[in-house]
C-alpha cells in the first residue's frame, strides 16, 4: 500500500537526507541528550552530514539543542510526534519507498536549476 500523499509531503519537506531520518530516528529511540561526538560514531557519519541533518531537524520543530549544543528528539507539536510515528512505521516496512521520497524531494532544487540551461527552441 503506497503511502498517503500528505505523508509524503511531510517526508519530502522535513528530510532533506536519508541521514536526517536516520539521525532522528536514533534520537528517538535513545532519549535523552546527545552530543555530535555521539552520534557522529553511532551513525558512522562526517561532522558536517551530522551537523546539517540536526540543523533541519531543528529548522523542522523535530529535534531541539541544549545551551552546550548537544541534541534531544523534541517534536514541537503532538501532531509532529504522531507524523514521526507514521514515518517511523512506513520506513520500517518500505525504506527503499521512504528513500525514493527523500531523494525525490532533495532533487527537485537540482532538477530545476539543471532545467534553466536546457535549450528551448522558438
Amino acid at each position: 500500500m503506497p503511502a498517503p500523499e500528505a505523508l509524503k509531503r511531510f517526508i519530502a519537506a522535513s528530510f532533506k537526507s536519508v541521514w536526517s531520518l536516520e539521525l532522528l530516528l536514533l534520537l528517538k529511540r535513545s532519549p535523552g541528550l546527545h552530543d555530535r561526538s555521539e552520534l557522529i560514531a553511532q551513525l558512522r557519519a562526517s561532522e558536517l552530514v551530522v551537523q546539517q541533518s540536526l540543523d533541519g531537524l531543528v529548522a523542522a520543530g523535530l529535534a531541539l539543542f541544549d545551551v552546550d549544543g548537544r541534541a534531544e528528539f523534541k517534536p514541537a507539536s503532538p501532531d509532529l510526534l504522531t507524523r514521526i510515528e507514521e514515518v517511523e512505521e512506513l520506513y520500517a516496512k518500505k525504506p527503499d519507498a521512504v528513500r525514493r521520497i527523500i531523494v525525490g524531494g532533495s532533487t527537485s532544487g537540482l532538477d530545476a536549476f539543471s532545467n534553466a540551461f536546457l535549450l528551448r527552441g522558438n
